[in-house]
């Protein structure tokens, strides 16, 4: 029978420094694209560009579309542009900023949907900050760039699992250790989730925050004259509230139904070096 506490049995490995998700990656590489495509046009073909894939709050009202000039793209825009927007920024500052929050919280909910729901819950929360933020600016002409709204819906999923224990961030309050990523065992409930010290006060930096940028001169380090908080506000509910509908169910280690995440990081341990 093998000795337990021989040396021969193989350390466990820490999590590399830079886990980042390819699914995230992918969305930056996007980003990061279409930004330096943009730039490398004429002025004019920038405006066109904005025209036909920002959003604009204008175009889903008839009668005040009819008063502005014709918008390029027809009916079809209004229903490709609550996605294209997010692709768009208002320069360099604008997008490294999202692509800094994209890395942190992208980065755990993507490693515990997986490609598919992550691109899917990415971009439904998306479009419901654009819908939140048409609702309230109904038949405003100023269009609305970025992936700020997208993002945001990720903090709002992240909100609802990386604060439990075993959470990326479980550690916080000396309550229990963490795990790395999307590893948390399971996600709270949105009831129990708004009852966690942790988590209320998270929402609540985090909405008074975009109130701050967003009604004040501050918007300027975004790279923009004016922050679109009320799209994130949009995007951030909408993770918040149906993260849970979106949470892949899996086996636990103990072979029960259960809703884990990714467990600790095995490295390149197969199954027939792990110790039960």
């Amino acid at each position: 029978m093998a000795d337990p506490y021989s040396s021969e049995m193989l350390p466990r490995r820490e999590p590399p420094a830079f886990n980042v998700p390819g699914a995230v990656l992918m969305l930056l590489v996007l980003l990061f694209g279409v930004q330096i495509v943009a730039m490398s046009l004429s002025w004019e073909q920038q405006e066109q560009i904005i025209l036909l894939f920002s959003l604009i709050p204008a175009r889903y009202l008839p009668e005040i579309a009819a008063l502005q000039p014709a918008y390029p793209g027809g009916a079809g825009a209004d229903f490709w542009t609550p996605i294209t927007y997010t692709f768009l920024h208002g320069g360099w500052e604008h997008l490294i900023v999202n692509s800094v929050w994209l890395l942190a919280f992208g980065s755990p909910v993507a490693q515990r949907l997986g490609a598919t729901r992550f691109f899917l819950f990415y971009f439904l929360c998306g479009i419901a900050g654009a819908l939140l933020h048409v609702l309230l600016y109904a038949g405003s002409s100023m269009p609305v760039v970025g992936a700020s709204a997208a993002i945001s819906g990720l903090m709002g999923g992240a909100a609802r699992f990386v604060f439990l224990a075993g959470g990326p961030l479980g550690a916080l309050g000396g309550r229990a250790h963490s795990r790395p990523m999307g590893g948390g065992a399971r996600r709270a409930g949105i009831v129990t989730a708004l009852k966690d010290r942790r988590t209320l006060i998270f929402v609540g930096i985090w909405i008074g925050l975009n109130f701050l940028f967003g009604a004040t001169a501050l918007s300027g380090v975004f790279g923009a004259t004016q922050v679109a908080w009320e799209a994130h506000l949009g995007g951030f509910l909408f993770g918040l509230l149906v993260f849970g509908l979106f949470d892949p169910l899996q086996m636990s280690p103990s072979g029960g139904p259960g809703n884990v995440g990714y467990g600790e990081w095995l490295g390149d341990q197969g199954p027939e070096n792990r110790s039960d």
